[in-house]
């Protein structure tokens, strides 16, 4: 069922998944294997990279109400729980600072696999 989900999702992706995936298609970032809207355990997350094990969220305002945040916590809980890293960037984020985005996401590669 994930996988059928992931897939309609993909089809679906924001305007800001979008711009992302761009740039993160094709291994551009510290050749970094991405794969977009992936199923790991009960979740879907929008990206991620299995070596080194980061997950990268794109975040809308829906995630700023209580609700979204609360879900978005025990997500992040659980994905920590299995060793990846999470991170989180607003759509807003992505659309006027995507340099900012990449930089920080090239950061956190690079300090995961020094460990």
């Amino acid at each position: 069922m994930s996988i059928k989900r992931a897939r309609l999702l993909r089809t679906r992706s924001t305007d800001a998944e979008r711009r992302l995936w761009a740039r993160l298609r094709k291994n551009q970032i510290s050749d970094c294997k991405s794969r977009r809207q992936a199923p790991i355990g009960p979740y879907i997350v929008d990206f991620v990279c299995y070596l080194p094990k980061i997950v990268i969220e794109v975040d809308g305002s829906q995630h700023a109400w209580k609700e979204g945040s609360t879900s978005d916590a025990k997500r992040d809980q659980w994905l920590r729980s299995e060793g990846f890293s999470v991170l989180r960037f607003w759509n807003s984020d992505v659309h006027s600072n995507i340099d900012g985005v990449l930089t920080r996401i090239q950061e956190e590669i690079i300090k995961k696999r020094r460990t």
